[in-house]
């Protein structure tokens, strides 16, 4: 049987999250414990939570919403590339993946991939992600879906450049991933995020097929 890896962040009120969100509560509202027939939750998050998907309309006017995204990116072989050095992904450090040809969906494991290990629950303000230029490299070469370790594929004191390049090039971004022991080769990636009608992201549940 293929091994098959959950690189999915659990989803819990005690995680990091951005900065200006509200976070994530998951409550009961009815419990067989109180005497209610059943238990039963509710749910009250920002949708950029966790391991998520962006939307084109979280950046983009006229982008498109969560629903629209073609589950034809969001499944298929991905690259999982392994960057323990670096700080912040140019196109340079890209370039010198020599990723395999026709590589279409791109996974970045970097030093963030701790961060969850670890366990840390506080935002960190300085974890590793695409400069703009990195952007317009992976849509120059073609690249369908880019995945990184953290919250954002943008550096926190970055403008939303890096984010509008990928969304405009009709990249799908897939943030908040834990690649943590996940060594760098070809797998099959499944990521399916709920399905939301008009929203600009969606949370995910993302698993790699290493056969």
């Amino acid at each position: 049987m293929p091994e098959i890896i959950d690189i999915s962040v659990p989803l819990k009120t005690e995680m990091p999250v951005w900065p200006s969100s509200k976070g994530f509560k998951l409550y009961r509202t009815l419990k067989l414990a109180a005497g209610d027939e059943a238990n039963v939750s509710q749910l009250d998050t920002d949708v950029h939570v966790g391991t998520h998907v962006d939307a084109p309309c979280h950046f983009l006017q006229e982008g498109t919403a969560i629903e629209d995204l073609s589950l034809d990116i969001l499944i298929g072989p991905a690259y999982v590339a392994h960057l323990p050095e670096v700080k912040a992904v140019s196109a340079a450090d890209l370039e010198a993946l020599n990723l395999p040809p026709n590589t279409t969906r791109l996974l970045l494991r970097t030093t963030n991939s701790q961060l969850w290990a670890n366990n840390v629950t506080e935002f960190n303000k300085d974890f590793v992600a695409l400069t703009a230029d990195a952007s317009q490299w992976l849509d120059d070469i073609g690249i369908r879906l880019i995945g990184i370790d953290y919250l954002s594929v943008q550096r926190y004191y970055d403008s939303t450049l890096t984010h509008e390049i990928l969304l405009k090039a009709g990249i799908i971004i897939l943030e908040g991933l834990n690649l943590t022991n996940v060594t760098s080769g070809m797998y099959q990636l499944i990521c399916l995020p709920i399905k939301l009608v008009g929203s600009d992201g969606a949370p995910a549940r993302a698993v790699l097929i290493k056969e």
